[in-house]
């Protein structure tokens, strides 16, 4: 109708990560990135590392014919241009804080602004799995050999094809590197959920909505049986 105005519409994208390790570098190193205005972490960066070892295990112990594993994952959180005015430090801790107290896991977030400087912007990576009160980790003291199911073999000649070649889903882990790791727990459902996106979303809208000032940049959920397309 006439005098109405278009809503606008807060915006959070999710994408799994398959190397957790990489991408963590890649938004929060000032070397990458033109516009970076703050980082912000709750872990050490070896917390990643470890992070990468476990996912990789248990893909490998999965014995998954196909796909990629997913090591972590990431929210991207658009923020109106006001909220430049402040303190990105104060600002990406309160974002990151907020989501690490709702679901209990660890983060690293970095604040960005495009290279056109129209579209501000959080990364937050974020670990979809408990860390363990009690950790384990089993390292090799020579090599060791295991076959397509996971079982321990004695030599690597069980492990070879006839022409002499690794038979595919068999696991050479060498002296020194980790066969068993157990730092966490498996993946949280609640990541798993269609519904956790839409949590989020509410989640860090209604933050933008007691931070800002402007009765402009006050952002709802989109609604996808309103009146307009997405």
């Amino acid at each position: 109708e006439e005098g109405d105005s278009m809503p606008r519409h807060s915006f959070v994208r999710m994408s799994k990560l398959t190397n957790v390790q990489g991408r963590v570098d890649y938004i929060s190193n000032p070397k990458r990135q033109e516009h970076l205005y703050a980082v912000y972490s709750t872990v050490d960066p070896p917390f990643w590392e470890r992070l990468h070892e476990q996912a990789q295990y248990d893909f490998w112990k999965s014995n998954q014919p196909s796909g990629k594993c997913i090591e972590a994952r990431e929210l991207i959180i658009a923020l109106p241009e006001s909220m430049t005015a402040a303190d990105p430090n104060e600002l990406l801790k309160v974002f990151t804080e907020t989501f690490r107290m709702k679901y209990g896991v660890q983060c690293t977030s970095a604040f960005h602004h495009n290279k056109s400087k129209t579209n501000y912007h959080i990364h937050l990576v974020f670990a979809d799995r408990d860390v363990l009160e009690k950790t384990e980790v089993k390292y090799a003291s020579r090599n060791m050999f295991f076959n397509e199911d996971g079982r321990h073999v004695r030599t690597k000649k069980e492990i070879l094809d006839a022409d002499g070649n690794i038979r595919p889903k068999c696991r050479i882990v060498p002296k020194g590197e980790p066969y068993e790791v157990k730092w966490f727990s498996g993946r949280k459902e609640v990541f798993k959920s269609k519904k956790f996106l839409s949590d989020v979303k509410e989640l860090y809208t209604d933050l933008i909505n007691q931070i800002v000032t402007r009765d402009e940049d006050r952002l709802q959920v989109f609604d996808a049986a309103g009146p307009y397309l997405p």
